[in-house]
């Protein structure tokens, strides 16, 4: 039991569900109610009962916001942005801001992972870029430099520059991204949230040392993905 009450106090709701979450509880409520009151024969009430309350406590686990501190030492240590599952792990020519060949790791986010966006790095916010653009599926390698996106360009302590990119996707289509020009970032702080799924790329030097492989699920900052050199 005790531990159980250790977990619950380590889980909050992100306030970016809270007004939604809100919304939903009332429109259910209040379709709930009418059909209670408004039918005789019950059954039809009990089915949408069950099935309201399946549909919130999915709303409740997509906003949960997990309290957790990154145990070691941050330096030059880059750790998951996002929960879900590693998709790509290969160097890539970027020609958004590097405009050279970098080492790419992209972190896919289901429905049922949180979809708080971690900082990967300690350091310094150097530029922030929102780009419109489509809501293609968002493990599709395109979906990187054509869906709707935020970039994130962040300066370590020992001088070396990454980027945090922020996916659209079929699903997700808000993007919200705390980061700002000049900021002081830290693993452990939240660099934003993407409602309804999608992907989280980094983009490190090349020679940085991969911790992750293909197909392994992360932990938001938790895992440890890389190495900077």
């Amino acid at each position: 039991m005790n531990k159980i009450k250790k977990k619950l106090k380590k889980i909050r709701i992100h306030h970016e569900g809270t007004h939604i979450l809100l919304i939903a509880a009332l429109l259910l409520a209040a379709a709930n109610g009418l059909l209670y009151w408004g039918l005789a024969w019950k059954i039809p009430f009990y089915i949408v009962l069950l099935a309201s309350i399946i549909l919130y406590g999915l709303m409740v686990n997509f906003f949960r916001c997990p309290i957790r501190i990154f145990k070691g030492d941050t330096e030059k240590v880059v750790v998951a942005p996002a929960d879900g599952r590693i998709v790509v792990i290969e160097e890539v020519e970027e020609h958004e801001y590097f405009h050279d060949k970098r080492l790419m790791i992209s972190i896919f986010m289901g429905i049922t992972n949180v979809h708080a966006n971690w900082y990967p790095v300690d350091g310094v916010v150097k530029q922030v870029t929102h780009h419109n653009g489509r809501f293609m599926k968002a493990w599709l390698p395109k979906a990187s430099t054509e869906n709707e996106r935020s970039t994130v360009i962040i300066e370590t302590p020992d001088g070396q520059t990454v980027m945090a990119r922020q996916i659209a996707g079929a699903v997700a289509r808000r993007i919200v991204t705390y980061a700002e020009p000049g900021d002081d970032c830290y693993i452990d702080e939240h660099m934003g949230f993407i409602k309804f799924g999608s992907r989280v790329d980094v983009y490190l030097p090349l020679g940085t040392e991969v911790c992750v492989k293909m197909g392994q699920a992360t932990t938001g900052n938790e895992t440890v993905i890389a190495r900077l050199k």
